[in-house]
């Protein structure tokens, strides 16, 4: 079957893209001193045919971590880290974004700054939801997130501050784009969450409060990157981490809305279960989405060629994020293109650990 949809070129803010097949941002957990390193430039080198790179989620701060072995990028270290990673990318044709993460409550004060409670929007625990810690005997694993503390109003500023700071340096890496995770049940998302934010300040309470802190966010990396260079990944419907919330859609439409004002680059949609196994976005609804995002929209969750050709010729996306198919085919691309098999990825080592199924997944060549 031929994808010309897919493998058609694509405008993204300043970037003109090659195809629209584009790599989800994925957590392997392969960064012990949170700095990428060789390892990490040759995993996503391996990948540049993608349209675009997602980075993997990168920590904005201390306190943002949620997952041991995850990078971050508040430090000149992590920094030289990430350019390295940036140069080897574009040494090999291809173009990356760094994706914005605070966990806020999915997380653990082991792993905070001096042993303190995680941030939150509201000092609810996320029920049922799990971190990822290193023991004390040196093993690694999932564990309940601690009860955290609702952050102080006077504490939003340099909260803003951090992604601000985080988007300086991953300008002075050389990433083409930032993206500003604002799903998968983080802080940002806690925020806009009926069920996770019970904040009676500017930041709760109303759909337009709790809109509030996201929308600053994106205007603060705007500043540094240019809003053509900023993008932003949602995930309306979710139900993950103990989130809930009753005006899901009603956020998503408001968010799309305000984004288009303010002209970024890109709207990046998860899929409510990107396993493929539960509910799914109907079409009613990207239409709606659309209407209100007339701006680069890019879906993500079980994708398929077929499914993001179809997407894309019946004008409801731009093209699809990919995950598991780029964690073992790093020539995605040059499959579709060939219409050949993909190989299977091994769940065995999606997290930690070091080459073995991270680079040395075959190409067909």
């Amino acid at each position: 079957m031929a994808y010309d949809s897919l493998l058609s070129p694509l405008t993204m803010g300043k970037l003109t893209l090659p195809n629209r097949v584009l790599m989800a941002p994925l957590t392997r957990a392969r960064t012990p001193d949170m700095v990428p390193k060789a390892l990490q430039q040759t995993y996503y080198a391996q990948r540049a045919d993608a349209g675009l790179i997602f980075s993997e989620a990168t920590n904005i701060s201390p306190t943002a971590r949620g997952y041991v072995y995850t990078p971050g990028i508040y430090t000149d270290e992590q920094e030289a880290g990430w350019r390295g990673v940036v140069d080897s990318v574009h040494r090999a044709g291809g173009r990356i974004a760094l994706q914005l993460w605070h966990v806020g409550r999915i997380s653990h004060h082991k792993i905070q700054p001096g042993g303190q409670p995680p941030v939150a929007p509201s000092a609810l625990r996320a029920e049922g939801a799990n971190c990822f810690l290193e023991f004390e005997d040196g093993s690694s694993g999932q564990h309940p997130t601690s009860t955290p503390r609702a952050l102080e109003t006077d504490e939003i500023p340099a909260l803003i501050d951090d992604y601000r700071q985080a988007a300086k340096r991953a300008k002075r890496a050389g990433f083409d784009m930032v993206e500003v995770h604002a799903a998968n049940a983080y802080l940002l998302q806690q925020f806009m969450a009926t069920g996770s934010n019970k904040r009676t300040d500017r930041y709760g309470g109303n759909l337009v409060n709790r809109a509030r802190l996201v929308l600053e966010v994106v205007d603060a990396v705007s500043e540094v990157m240019g809003a053509d260079r900023v993008g932003i990944r949602i995930s309306p419907f979710i139900e993950i981490f103990g989130l809930s919330d009753d005006e899901s859609e009603a956020m998503a439409f408001y968010l799309a809305e305000q984004l288009t004002r303010r002209g970024i680059a890109y709207l990046h949609v998860n899929e409510p279960d990107w396993t493929g196994e539960g509910p799914q976005l109907t079409d009613n609804f990207r239409r709606e989405l659309r209407k209100r995002f007339p701006g680069t929209l890019i879906y993500c969750g079980h994708y398929t060629a077929e499914r993001t050709e179809a997407l894309i010729r019946d004008g409801l996306g731009d093209g699809a994020a990919f995950g598991r198919p780029y964690i073992a085919n790093p020539d995605l691309v040059e499959r579709f293109r060939r219409d050949s098999t993909l190989n299977e990825p091994d769940p065995a080592t999606f997290y930690g650990g070091g080459a073995e199924g991270y680079t040395d997944y075959p190409t067909l060549s």
